[in-house]
This record gives C-alpha cells, structure tokens and sequence, in this order.
C-alpha cells in the first residue's frame, strides 16, 4: 500500500512540474508576442485609427442602458477590475474542467479590446497571456469609459456589421438615440458569438442571448423584475 501511494506521489509531483513548466513556457511565449505586437503596432495609433473612422460613435453619445447591458453581459466587474477578473478566470477554468471542453473563456471587455487590436482567434495559452499583458496596457493608458467606447466601435454584431452605429442602423435603421430598451438587450447579446446569434440567422437563439442580456441586466441591478417581464413578453 505505502509502495502504491509513494507512486501516485511521485506522479503527482511529477505532473505538477511538467505543468509549471508548460505554464511557464506559455507565460514568455506570450509576453514576447505582446512585446512583438506592441513594438510593431504602437497602442495609440491603433486607437486613434480606430477613431478615425467613418460614423465612429464617442461613449457620451452611446445610450447608457446599452453600456449597461453589455457590461452586465460580458463582464459585470469592468468598472472595478484593472484589466482582468480573477475571479471569472477560475469560474471559466472549473466549468471547462466540468464540461471536458472549452465552453467558457473568462475574457474580460478590456482583454477583448486587446485581442481584437493585436491578435487572432487562435486558443492558445500563449495567445491568452499575451492578451493579459496588452490589456494592463489599455488599463494604464484609457479609461474604462475609452474602453468600452473602443470595445463597441470595434465588435462584430454580425451580417457585416461591425461597430455600433453599423449594427444599428444596418438592424433598425435609426439613430442610436432612437434605440429602445427592447431593440437594446437584443443587440447587446451579439458580439459574443455573432455568427451564432446574428438576427438574420436564427431568432430564437438571438432571443435566448437576449434573455441571457435581460436576466443579468436583473441580477446587476440595472433593470427591474417588472421591467424584464415586460421586455421579455414582446418577443
């Protein structure tokens, strides 16, 4: 028996070294990526063309439900965390443990603003810490509201959109501050998979996301119960 269980030690052990040394190797592959990215691409002048684009929309002009709504969507702590969530980088590593697959990335707003400067959709470890060390970068260098601003003029809605004022005028034809609170939760759930969720492709799975929007748009405090229903009863 002592024989058996010197063995599952050694095992063990043996594992937890062999997994130091992949996260460490991941760990300078990814920061020489981020510093091969960030030297050949400075991070303001990828913003300021961003920018300058046609029909870009600044944060004081996006109506405050929809960055309510894609906060309480795609990450909840944006306005408190300084580039990551802990805390949703756990979650996602139990329920990926759980499920046996990658089903959740616990990518924060911020990290998704820097992959979608920097880098490509590749799941990588590598990638993944790369993604980290730009994001620190826009945290130290804009504010969450540039951030977000940044994060909706750049995310794909789907059917071509890409950007707010796109998938706002491509979808319902009308100005921003035309939007209603309805029309709202449906186009926040998007970015997140906007291939799966586009509403010209399936709307009862742009309906469940938009569910998803109104259900955690609840249970952050930015709409009521009643509020919900009546959402929820126009579908």
């Amino acid at each position: 028996m002592k024989k058996i269980l010197k063995l599952i030690l050694i095992i063990l052990v043996a594992l937890i070294i062999f997994g130091l040394i992949i996260a460490s190797s991941s760990i300078y592959e990814g920061y020489m990526l981020y510093k091969e990215k960030a030297s050949g691409d400075k991070l303001d002048e990828k913003i300021n063309e961003i920018r300058k684009t046609e029909n870009y929309v600044t944060y004081e002009n996006i109506p405050k439900d929809f960055v309510n709504a894609v906060v309480a969507v795609e990450d909840h702590r944006f306005f408190e965390h300084n580039g990551i969530d802990i805390i949703s980088i756990i979650r996602a590593i139990a329920t990926n443990i759980k499920e046996m697959r990658a089903v959740e990335g616990g990518s924060t707003i911020t990290q998704q603003v820097a992959k979608n400067l920097y880098f490509t959709q590749e799941k990588k470890l590598s990638r993944k810490v790369a993604e980290i060390f730009a994001a620190f970068d826009l945290e130290k260098k804009y504010s969450k509201e540039d951030i977000i601003e940044i994060y909706l003029n750049n995310a794909y809605f789907g059917d071509g959109h890409y950007g707010i004022y796109d998938a706002v005028h491509g979808y319902f034809s009308k100005d921003l501050s035309d939007l209603s609170l309805y029309e709202i939760t449906l186009l926040a759930g998007l970015p997140n998979a906007p291939s799966v969720y586009a509403l010209s492709n399936n709307s009862e799975l742009s309906m469940q996301r938009q569910n998803m929007v109104i259900d955690a748009m609840v249970e952050y405090n930015y709409l009521t119960e009643s509020k919900a229903k009546e959402l929820k009863a126009k579908q």
